[in-house]
């Protein structure tokens, strides 16, 4: 499935260059490989902040203004550049054209993790959109159409009379966050997410008494699931904030916390079947 995000800024900024950090040596705000696009008066994506990235954007935008197809940067993160970082890096940009834009859209989502947000209420709305410009397939799942219409387009739409369904067929290491409009549907969806297993993250949306609740619900109907994977109430940090966006922005750190400590633990299995 194609980024939404990603396809918007290559529609509406077909004049763009590609930055990519194409090597890394020491202390580096992002690894080899960080991307983003740049193109005359705005960008899309990141690589790293500061006097690089401002370095690497000027450096497109000389390029857009002449025409000039490919350059590089040897960047020292020291002195020169305004960082104390203490790394190098080297910075290649391309201007992009139709091929190249076709592959970057198909590459630029295969390895995202997705985060499937059970309920398109005000705060699966507003944890969709604080999730927007993080880099993960945002999953928005309804039985309500005109709770959906209202979802920020950065998010793909499943109306769906059986979000069991969705969850089943997520990819293994997947989040999920619940907060449907009913309490009944937020314990089924739950038990299934823990069920599988295997996901990343397992929030539901409530409170102290809501998680007894569940865990009484999940002793009797769902005895296989995981407990101790849940996280409930979600966005805990936000200290009894109960408006939407804080809702959904101290989740939304949850989520991607959980995600990386799940990346981070996958590739120390790897490294450690090959030794």
């Amino acid at each position: 499935m194609t980024n939404p995000a990603l396809q918007a800024f290559l529609a509406a900024h077909p004049d763009a260059v590609l930055v990519r950090l194409q090597a890394a040596q020491g202390s580096v705000p992002r690894e080899a490989g960080a991307w983003m696009l740049v193109a005359a008066d705005t960008g899309f994506g990141t690589i790293g902040g500061g006097r690089l990235e401002h370095a690497a954007m000027a450096a497109a935008r000389e390029m857009l203004g002449t025409g000039a197809a490919e350059r590089r940067l040897d960047v020292a993160l020291g002195p020169e550049s305004g960082q104390c970082c203490g790394g190098r890096a080297t910075v290649a940009l391309r201007r992009l054209d139709p091929a190249r834009a076709a592959d970057l859209l198909r590459r630029a989502d295969p390895d995202r993790p997705e985060i499937h947000i059970l309920g398109a209420g005000h705060v699966g709305r507003a944890l969709a959109t604080a999730l927007a410009p993080l880099p993960v397939r945002t999953i928005l799942v309804d039985s309500r159409a005109d709770q959906l219409d209202l979802a920020p387009d950065t998010a793909e739409r499943r109306l769906t009379p059986l979000p069991e369904a969705e969850i089943r067929a997520a990819r293994p290491g997947s989040a999920f966050a619940v907060m449907t409009h009913d309490h009944g549907l937020d314990f089924t969806l739950t038990a299934e997410a823990l069920s599988r297993g295997d996901a990343a993250y397992v929030g539901m949306i409530g409170s102290a008494t809501k998680r007894a609740r569940l865990l009484r619900h999940l002793a009797a109907q769902a005895p296989g699931a995981d407990a101790s994977a849940l996280t409930c109430p979600i966005g805990a940090a936000g200290a009894g904030d109960k408006r939407p966006a804080v809702i959904a922005a101290f989740t939304a750190a949850e989520i991607m916390a959980a995600l990386n400590g799940a990346e981070r633990a996958t590739a120390g299995a790897a490294l450690a079947g090959t030794g």
